[in-house]
This record gives structure tokens, sequence and C-alpha cells, in this order.
């Protein structure tokens, strides 16, 4: 079909240039200014005398959908789901994921041409910390006799 419309663009920018029926009958000057006439207008020209093309796709179809999508990985901790339904122009749904602390922060949209949109953000589990890892660092041990200098006669110590 693709090539179809190719083809008739091509014949009605060569028509319109000038090649069949010009007077000059392939004389050098006519078909100069026909192949200059079809690289400057030729665009504007097939725009003009476009060919109609049927289409299948419905632009005025009535938006309606609903959908639900959800992960539950055991092994990677990975926990979230989303829900979404549209009746025309008002879109409403919901999605819920785990958050590093182990809350489960959950959020319920609505949008529509009247409000915009809007989201309730609520939260819920108990937030779980991890406790800092105390590090020790030892001191270097030091030994009897043979190091001394700026004061200090054995080893590190004061």
């Amino acid at each position: 079909m693709m090539a179809k419309i190719l083809v008739a663009c091509a014949f009605v920018a060569y028509v319109q240039a000038g090649f069949i029926g010009d007077s000059g009958h392939g004389s050098a000057t006519s078909y100069a200014n026909a192949e200059a006439a079809s690289y400057h207008s030729a665009p504007v020209e097939v725009a003009a005398h476009s060919v109609s093309v049927e289409k299948s796709v419905d632009y005025h179809a009535y938006p309606k959908y609903e959908f639900n999508y959800g992960v539950g990985d055991g092994h990677t901790g990975d926990h979230k789901s989303q829900k979404e339904e549209r009746d025309g122009d008002v879109v409403k749904g919901s999605y819920s994921l785990v958050e590093p602390d182990g809350t489960i922060r959950t959020v319920h949209y609505t949008a529509d041409d009247h409000n915009g949109f809007n989201a309730i953000v609520t939260r819920s589990g108990h937030a779980i910390h991890p406790q800092p890892i105390k590090t020790v660092i030892a001191e270097p041990v030091a030994e009897h006799g043979g190091y001394e200098q700026g004061g200090y006669e054995h080893g590190y110590g004061h």
C-alpha cells in the first residue's frame, strides 16, 4: 500500500514538473527549468495533490481500559503492585511498593479534565533501621627497645 502511495506522489510530482505535456519536447532549456521547478516546488505541489488513503485507526474511539500488575519476589524482597482503570477522561488507580526501610508506600491517584492529577500517599508498617556497626581499631603494640624518636623512648606509648 505504501508503494502505491509513493508511486502516485512521484507521478504527481512528475506531471507538475512539466515532463508530460511540455511544449518544449525535451529541449535542454525546458528540461533544466522543469528539473529546477520540480526540485523547489515538488513538496508543496505533492502536498496540494495528495492521494487520500483510507485509514483503519479510529481516533474517536471511547478510551476505556483496566489493568493490574504485580511482582512478589521472595528471593530479592521486591514486592510491588499497580492497578489502573480508565473510563473516558477519568483515570483512577493505585500502586504500592516496599521502601528500603521496610515500610509499604501506597499511592491512590485520580486524574480528570476538571480536577487534574491528585494523589494520596500513605505509609504502613514500621521502619526498621539497621544498627550501626561498632568498629574497634586496635592500637599498635609497642616492643621494648629500639624505637626512640621525638621524646618517646620505648615504642609508641606516651
